[in-house]
């Protein structure tokens, strides 16, 4: 495996920074208590008021907790284990690796975009900088004109390539729900900008992530060699994303904050996740473990 060192190497300073970002957002308490701030457009919001996450509002904070659980306790855990096994490549390995790195570099491209500056911000520009030259340099380990060689026939191309089409377009549909009402309506910004400069998840979500697996869908479909690659990392990426998503949703259950219609949304979509990722899995060759499956200048076995 091409660069396999250097992958390690990144991939375990993200895995001890997450660990440090994920643990200080969890356990850190210290501050007062919440209370009602008016922002810049006159909207009352209610701010958290204590911990890491003391200068957003209270259902963005409890979000940012609830996501700091499944990165410390399952995704943490999980890269240290993928990265050892990469010592022996294999394609489904790497392929794992890249969709779980992947799930690193969204989430911490977030954290350090749209949260309120706190004394992690130079954390999350480490992260964000590790995850990527991870996923980059696992991402030149895979060779699409081979990748779909090494698979099995009957691959569900369909379903899978379906859910990724659907999923996206869903939440597509809820985000533009959210920007395109109060164009219509004449009040312009949605109250769910709240005290920040604007919709930084929605809009890369719409300009980026979402098409991307919405093409990646639709190109699995086709059976054409890019869907085969887009597919196996956006699956693997969103297992863990959506287990994020959900426990979000639990957490602001908890505060008494209306979950409709999101709660129908991401539980089933974090199933089908698993489920389609195991199918699609199950379907590599075992030869496909072989260097020719994967990029093939990556037959080294350093950096």
């Amino acid at each position: 495996m091409k660069n396999f060192r250097i992958i390690s190497v990144l991939s375990v300073i993200t895995a001890i920074f997450a660990a440090v970002a994920a643990a200080a957002g969890i356990f850190y308490t210290s501050g007062g208590e919440s209370y009602f701030y008016e922002s810049i457009r006159g909207q009352q919001i209610e701010i958290y008021g204590r911990g890491l996450y003391q200068h957003m509002s209270s259902e963005v904070a409890v979000q940012g907790i609830a996501h700091d659980y499944v990165i410390l306790f399952i995704a943490v855990p999980v890269l240290l284990i993928s990265t050892f096994y990469l010592k022996k490549p294999g394609l489904k390995k790497i392929l794992f690796h890249a969709g779980l790195v992947k799930f690193f570099f969204i989430t911490y491209l977030f954290y350090m975009n749209m949260g309120m500056y706190n004394g992690l911000f130079i954390v999350y520009v480490i992260l964000t900088s590790t995850s990527f030259f991870a996923l980059a340099l696992t991402l030149l380990n895979i060779n699409p004109d081979t990748l779909k060689a090494g698979f099995e026939p009957g691959l569900p191309r369909k379903f899978i390539g379906g859910f990724l089409i659907f999923l996206s377009s869903a939440i597509a549909l809820l985000w533009l729900q959210i920007i395109v009402a109060p164009l219509i309506d004449g009040s312009i910004i949605p109250a769910s900008v709240e005290h920040y400069t604007s919709l930084t998840v929605q809009g890369l979500d719409l300009s980026i992530l979402l098409p991307l697996s919405f093409v990646g869908g639709y190109l699995f479909i086709k059976d054409r060699k890019w869907g085969y690659f887009i597919s196996a990392v956006t699956l693997v990426f969103l297992c863990f994303l959506m287990s994020a998503l959900v426990a979000k949703i639990i957490a602001m259950a908890l505060i008494g904050v209306n979950v409709i219609p999101v709660v129908f949304i991401m539980p089933p979509a974090l199933i089908l996740a698993v489920v389609c990722s195991i199918i699609f899995f199950k379907k590599i060759k075992p030869e496909a473990q072989k260097s020719t499956f994967y990029s093939s200048s990556s037959i080294h076995t350093g950096a």
